[in-house]
């Protein structure tokens, strides 16, 4: 896996790894198994800190890891009458703003979701929830050639892919309640 490589490279010095009772504790915490390629990182890259811009949350951080992002977002949403956060989808990364990088954890390739609530006018959640990458490898390997919308130099190139709207998320946060 490449993604060490450059994980190492971006810092003075990664976080300790994850072992396997935490990571079978996070997905206990969680209700559901984490992407297997998700869980490979957390147990043999670091326990976040290396990704593009802020970087990957620490899984079992308190306030704001993995773990604790999602059960906070999902507390949220259960009962709401317009839920925003669906099960199955852990948010990896902030962009800031409220903006999330997330893996749902039900999809085979691990989709990259973003969620981005700034234009939320009220009602349906399902408008902030864009697609970025169709898997969590895709995703990483836009991260390691330097190809993502989010890069600083992403608006001056034409070859560059932009999130599109999650088709799945009308339905999926309609099971979140």
């Amino acid at each position: 896996m490449i993604v060490p490589l450059r994980a190492a490279s971006g810092g003075d010095g990664l976080p300790a790894r994850v072992d396997d009772g935490r990571i079978a504790r996070a997905e206990a915490q969680l209700g559901f198994a984490l992407h297997p390629l998700l869980a490979r990182l957390y147990g043999e890259v670091a326990d976040g800190g290396f990704g593009p811009d802020y970087q990957l949350l620490p899984l079992l951080a308190p306030d704001n890891g993995v773990v604790a992002e999602f059960l906070a977002r999902r507390k949220a949403s259960l009962g709401a009458e317009h839920p925003e956060w669906p099960d199955g989808v852990v948010p990896i990364l902030t962009w800031g703003c409220g903006m999330y990088a997330a893996v749902d954890c039900f999809s085979e390739d691990g989709q990259v979701l973003l969620f981005e609530p700034n234009p939320y006018s009220g009602g349906s959640w399902a408008e902030c929830w864009f697609l970025d990458s169709p898997g969590l490898a895709a995703w990483l390997e836009t991260w390691l050639s330097g190809a993502g919308w989010f890069e600083e130099d992403a608006y001056e190139r034409d070859d560059v892919s932009e999130p599109t709207p999650w088709e799945q998320a009308a339905s999926r946060l309609s099971f979140a309640r």
